[in-house]
């Protein structure tokens, strides 16, 4: 839990391991998934590395069980998946592997190739019989015709409708020659139309369509397809059809003359075509038990040729020994997990039965990773701050507090019990369906988001429930849990009787009874008429407190930085005046609200009256300009000031918070550039050596920490822009605050605006439809109020939280510049080479 609150201590290493051991040992720091290897060929191409065959030969292993995979979902074969996760296999079994897939490959291409042959002849005989069925009917239209109709179905010309052949002509088919074929269904009437216009009306065409699909063997589409037969007379109108013919792609079978030689030809089409059903049924079984075998390995072996290939990769990304026939690593490695990295050293080495490995610690001032050990629960959390940046390493991390406060600034703005219940079920749903649900691979982002999410979910609808009870807000109605303070004395049973929403008056102590509500507020203020007033005054100056304390807490915070990388010139020149200037002016702020709440009541008895309280906003305002208050007024009753001496503090907070401002944007370059002067007397006393004595300049080292030399130019630029952006900072960022009272109106009148628009109609619809109605209207309320109230408005307080967490908060403490640690993990390998398996 403690690198939860700071990035883990990493420490550089370097690794020898010898040839034979290089693979077994960078298996089990795979499957430890603590280790993050550095590119030591940053310079090389990748096809000139040592183990690019070897590579090749994985990429060649996982392209044929892909050819497998599509084969077993083509047939819709369900994929075992017993949960298992084999290690990687020795570099001995990745020839058996080889061998077993290509045995595998073959099989199944040999199979496809003889089920397509057998599929082709099917189809072929398939049309015979279709085209000696068919073509009986032409032959008897022609020996018998009544007459010779126009073909209805052939779109010419007016000039080109002449006759194809005479009545007479029909009688002696012996003259004539034919040809009978079967082609795709949307080609005929272009096909019709070529064969007119290019054999000048000398041939006559017939049709008909073939009712049941054809099954293509190449791709195994259904297509619809006709049978049609040309009758024309010469040599010369032969080749031209047929030349007609193959442009169209239509296949042309021979068709006899004599019936009693089409009966025959019909008679040995059937009996072939039961025995090709006999052998494709054959072919197919064979083939379905192929990859039924198959697929109860497959993922067992695309694991296998994934974690193979990753070895290998990381191989490739360290230098060879020569000399010493071993090759030489550097990695990043946690300080608390050095020992289990040398356990899972000394397995590999075991293994492999070689020299064990060595693994040194090494010194660098480069900056290491960012690694924080997160769980389920606190991943989400933690991957809000990483989109921002990823933490500097080993700075204060912003996640564990986000948890608390991330969902209760969203409650501020979401607050409602009954849409804070729907968004906590859903979490809750998730939670509990947590292990099926996450075993479902899917491509779809916003479901990923949501699944991602699913704990911060759970957790804004928990606090939205809480703050919904506090704003005594269900669906934009209240609940009387407790009653209500509030009565009728004040008004006579006509004016209750007859005004819809009456005005609550709390300077008026007949209305009311003076003790404090027990929890949340009074649901007589729902259907009050100045229930808007009473809210707004409320919710902005609770967003106002909320929004300071979380801005102080995060200046708080920064200090913890300051002490861990021993910087105590940012302590005494940036974190004290930061404090001040922000305690002076905008925790003052907040002592005002709460004295005029304490001091101002409502009733008439009040020891002071509440039309004396003067406006928090303008006393503020007249703080920083300095403006003195006017007289009093309502004839000296009402004093301008809200307590003894206010104008003399107030002035007193204001040129101490203004005297801030030159500190923070004076005091640290004007140390540094002292500190430079005496290093750069040091190094000259001692003859630009650089050895520093005791004494002075030690001290001035230590003021300023672990500080460098700097460029007391960009020194001051930074220091300028940082001072100018936190004094603006504050004022623009208290005003941000301001959101969360927006997005708390709008989301109450929005709720309520719907309910009386939608909800209403059905409430007050009477007669014998008035359950009908009320269902219909009800579906379409609940409709509108998931989709608008809990989603939109949802993701729109989401966003605007992100924003203050983000901006106004870890602004104040949170650097940003540092870079995940990536560790070679066969866990996270398979989860990434899944996805891309899901999305493919």
């Amino acid at each position: 839990m403690g690198s939860l609150f700071r990035s883990e201590e990493m420490a550089l290493c370097q690794l020898f391991l010898q040839s034979e051991s290089a693979y077994t040992c960078v298996s089990e720091l795979g499957e430890l998934g603590l280790v993050q290897f550095r590119d030591l060929n940053p310079d090389v191409n990748a096809f000139q590395r040592k183990f690019v065959n070897e590579v090749r030969r994985c990429d060649e292993m996982e392209r044929k069980l892909r050819y497998l995979e599509r084969e077993i979902r083509k047939d819709g074969i369900p994929v075992l998946d017993t949960g298992e996760n084999p290690e990687a296999p020795i570099p001995k079994e990745m020839i058996d592997l080889e061998v077993k897939f290509e045995k595998l490959e073959n099989e199944l291409k040999e199979v496809n190739s003889n089920a397509e042959a057998l599929k082709r002849n099917y189809l072929e005989l398939t049309e015979l019989k279709h085209i000696l069925k068919k073509t009986q009917v032409f032959f008897d239209e022609a020996m018998y015709p009544p007459n010779l109709p126009y073909d209805q179905d052939v779109y010419f010309d007016d000039d080109e409708r002449v006759n194809l052949l005479t009545d007479s002509s029909l009688h002696h088919l012996k003259h004539i020659g034919f040809v009978a074929g079967v082609i795709l269904r949307e080609r005929i009437p272009a096909f019709e139309r070529m064969l007119w216009r290019a054999c000048r009306g000398n041939v006559f065409l017939r049709q008909a369509e073939i009712e049941d699909p054809l099954e293509d063997p190449t791709t195994g589409e259904q297509v619809y397809k006709s049978v049609f037969i040309i009758f024309f007379q010469g040599d010369h109108l032969k080749m031209r059809v047929k030349k007609i013919c193959e442009g169209f792609r239509a296949t042309m079978y021979p068709c006899p003359e004599a019936p009693a030689d089409r009966r025959e030809m019909a008679m040995g089409v059937k009996t072939r075509l039961d025995d090709l059903n006999t052998v494709l049924s054959q072919t197919q079984d064979h083939r379905h038990r192929v990859l039924v075998s198959a697929a109860r390995n497959i993922r067992a072996w695309m694991m296998k040729v994934w974690k193979i290939k990753s070895i290998y990769h990381t191989l490739n990304m360290f230098n060879l020994d020569v000399i010493q026939n071993g090759l030489i690593a550097e990695c990043w490695i946690p300080v608390a997990n050095l020992e289990d990295v040398q356990l899972a050293l000394r397995r590999g080495t075991e293994k492999s039965g070689s020299l064990p490995a060595i693994l040194n610690r090494m010194n660098t001032p480069e900056a290491p990773p960012t690694f924080h050990r997160t769980n389920k629960f606190t991943k989400a959390f933690q991957t809000l701050i990483d989109s921002y940046g990823v933490a500097t390493y080993r700075e204060i991390n912003p996640a564990p507090y986000t948890i608390i406060t991330f969902p209760f600034l969203f409650a501020i703005m979401f607050g409602d019990l009954g849409h804070g219940m729907i968004m906590a079920l859903f979490g809750a749903w998730m939670v509990w369906r947590e292990k099926p649900l996450s075993a479902k691979k899917t491509d779809n982002e916003i479901w990923n988001i949501f699944f991602g999410g699913r704990y911060i979910i759970f957790l804004m609808g928990l606090f939205s429930m809480y703050t919904g009870l506090v704003y005594n807000d269900v669906f934009s109605k209240s609940i009387n849990i407790f009653g209500s303070s509030w009565h009728g004395n004040a008004y006579n049973d006509s004016t209750i009787l007859e005004n819809k929403e009456l005005t609550l008056d709390p300077g008026d102590t007949k209305q009311y009874d003076q003790y404090p509500y027990p929890f949340g507020l009074d649901p007589m203020w729902q259907i009050s008429n100045n229930k808007i007033n009473f809210f707004n005054s409320y919710k902005m100056k609770i967003s106002i407190i909320f929004g300071i304390v979380h801005m102080l807490f995060g200046v708080i915070l920064s200090v913890w930085n300051h002490r861990f990388f021993n910087r105590p010139l940012n302590i005494y020149c940036e974190f004290i005046p930061q404090l001040i200037f922000l305690t002076f002016l905008f925790v003052y702020l907040i002592l005002l609200v709460f004295h005029k709440w304490v001091w101002y009541g409502a009733g008439g008895d009040s020891s002071v009256s509440p039309n004396c309280a003067p406006s928090i906003l303008i006393t503020f305002i007249n703080m920083v300009l300095v403006k003195p208050y006017q007289e009093k007024s309502e004839g000296d009753k009402c004093s301008p000031y809200m307590f003894a001496g206010q104008f003399g503090i107030q002035r007193f907070l204001l040129i101490v918070a203004l005297f801030c401002v030159p500190w923070m944007l004076c005091a640290k370059p004007f140390f540094l550039h002292r500190a430079n002067k005496r290093r750069q007397l040091v190094m000259q006393a001692n003859g630009g050596e650089g050895v520093i004595e005791e004494g002075g300049a030690e001290a001035a080292a230590a003021a300023v920490g672990t500080e460098e030399q700097h460029d007391m130019s960009e020194v001051m630029i930074h220091q300028g822009i940082h001072t100018i952006e936190y004094v603006l900072g504050s004022v623009s960022h208290t005003a941000s605050y301001l959101r969360l009272w927006a997005l708390s109106l709008a989301h109450a009148q929005l709720s309520e605006v719907l309910w009386g628009m939608v909800l209403r109609i059905g409430l007050i619809a009477g007669g014998k439809g008035g359950g009908i109605v009320m269902y219909l209207i009800f579906a379409i309320w609940a409709s509108l109020t998931v989709a608008i109230l809990v989603l939109m408005e949802g993701l729109s307080a989401f966003l605007h939280t992100l924003r203050l967490h983000w901006v106004e908060f870890q602004s104040k403490f949170y650097g940003g510049t540092g870079y995940a640690f990536v560790p070679f993990a066969f866990e996270t390998i398979l989860d990434q080479a899944e996805n891309t398996v899901v999305e493919q």
